[in-house]
């Protein structure tokens, strides 16, 4: 009763009116309704975000890769503290985090993934206690614009949050450079696998000087790589006051384990126990489907996703080399990014000794692009002809945004399907054994009734001798 008196009448009538979205888009088979549901609360009462964070510990996560398994991983090394609302589809716009607020109303703990355009007014509505930078590089021109203008979004946005504490990733120097200002930074030496993004300084506009793991620039001296104060191995982690523990993932790729230091941090930071937090990160596997393995017919198909080049270098480093097929799948839709022209800074040369498979709506332009980069390929569009047309065994799929979306549903009617057809078949197997039954009930009836009239016959026998 005492949350109908502070919670405003308009507030109620938004989550009711999102409540009934979410039914509706269920009950007609639209989907799970969420989006909807968050999208209509907004309408209602813009202010609904805030409203539904206020209380609550949060902790954002946002970078152009690798936010969703962060943001797993976070939530993980979180839930000893209590229960964590987090995303469970990677609905990283304000839609889906009112949704998600909206569904965990009585959790104590976000771990909530933003978009990296969504994180000053999203901090301005939650005020986090946290919030994770990972990483800055080149993403859908089209809709997000040059890279160094999000860099000053989120310098600005972290300005307006003094009390907020930043973990932020020291090898990236687009993130270094949001960060650098703050009072209250972790800094966390998570990797930099691409570095196309960040050749000049975003302060001076001079050239960044590399030498091994360190950088700064050559405008200004005081702008540098931050000493990390947690960073990984291949084995470990290693944190502040000498902490380190073995750290053993259930996801591949050494970028995983920045996103899992990272993670770590996070989690401490907010009164984690830290060897608690590293057991935690590890149990995370699949993410949204990324990860994921199917079996369908012959075929065992492992899905990773990329977005951008930075994704697509991490991504191709993943692939296991000795699978036998690999599927390349590329869509330029509109969240995909109508442009393509990123393809020519992958390097796809990686695969001259593995044959690949060109999918996808812009099957074409990838074919062009490895045939330049001397792979061997062929081209089928649709991606489930082409895990088909692969050796039978291993297949390793790898996506852009809608492209893997498009797959991992088919993928699914396909296993509805076989697990269906299974249940049918066990149905009529079951249905067999019945009548089987019955005829076995049967004959053991007639048995009875035949050794009944035999023992009939014998004692009739008895009383005429």
């Amino acid at each position: 009763m005492s949350d109908r008196v502070r919670t405003p009448l308009r507030t109620h009538v938004a989550l009711g009116a999102a409540t009934a979205a979410r039914w509706a888009s269920r009950a007609t088979g639209r989907g799970k309704g969420s989006m909807i549901g968050g999208l209509i609360a907004a309408k209602i009462d813009p202010a609904i975000m805030g409203r539904l964070a206020a209380g609550k510990r949060t902790a954002l996560i946002t970078g152009t890769n690798g936010k969703s398994t962060t943001t797993r991983m976070t939530a993980a090394a979180l839930t000893e503290l209590g229960d964590v609302a987090t995303q469970a589809d990677g609905a990283n716009m304000d839609a889906g985090i009112i949704a998600t607020l909206t569904l965990h109303r009585g959790a104590p703990i976000c771990a909530l993934e933003v978009d990296e355009l969504h994180v000053p007014h999203v901090s301005d509505a939650v005020d986090p206690e946290v919030l994770v930078l990972l990483n800055l590089s080149r993403d859908q021109l089209d809709r997000v614009g040059e890279i160094n203008m999000i860099e000053r979004r989120l310098r600005d946005g972290i300005a307006r949050h003094p009390s907020t504490t930043i973990v932020a990733n020291c090898d990236d120097v687009l993130i270094t450079s949001a960060a650098f200002d703050s009072t209250q930074v972790i800094w966390v030496a998570a990797g930099a696998g691409w570095v196309g993004d960040s050749v000049s300084c975003p302060r001076t506009g001079e050239p960044i000087i590399r030498s091994g793991d360190d950088w700064r620039s050559s405008g200004d001296e005081s702008f540098r790589r931050p000493t990390p104060d947690w960073w990984f191995d291949d084995e470990n982690i290693y944190g502040p006051e000498g902490f380190s523990a073995p750290m053993t993932l259930s996801v591949p790729g050494r970028a995983n384990r920045g996103n899992a230091t990272q993670a770590v941090a996070a989690a401490v930071a907010m009164g984690a126990d830290p060897g608690k937090a590293v057991a935690a990160v590890g149990t995370v596997g699949e993410v949204a489907g990324r990860y994921g393995i199917h079996q369908i017919g012959n075929h065992s198909v492992r899905t990773l996703l990329a977005k951008n080049p930075a994704g697509w270098q991490e991504a191709l480093s993943m692939i296991d080399q000795d699978a036998d097929g690999l599927v390349i799948a590329v869509n330029g839709q509109v969240p995909d990014g109508e442009d393509l022209s990123w393809l020519w800074d992958v390097r796809f040369e990686a695969f001259e000794t593995m044959q690949v498979v060109a999918a996808g709506e812009r099957a074409a332009d990838l074919s062009v692009r490895l045939l330049y980069a001397g792979a061997e390929h062929t081209t089928v569009p649709d991606p489930m002809k082409a895990i088909a047309s692969c050796p039978p065994g291993r297949v390793e799929v790898l996506a852009n945004y809608t492209a893997f979306r498009d797959l991992g549903v088919a993928l699914d009617r396909v296993e509805r399907g076989v697990a269906g057809a299974s249940e049918a078949t066990g149905n009529r197997s079951g249905a067999s054994e019945a009548t089987g039954n019955r005829s076995g009930a049967s004959e053991a009836k007639g048995s009875a009734s035949r050794a009944s009239e035999a023992t009939g016959n014998e004692s009739r026998k008895v009383v005429e001798e």
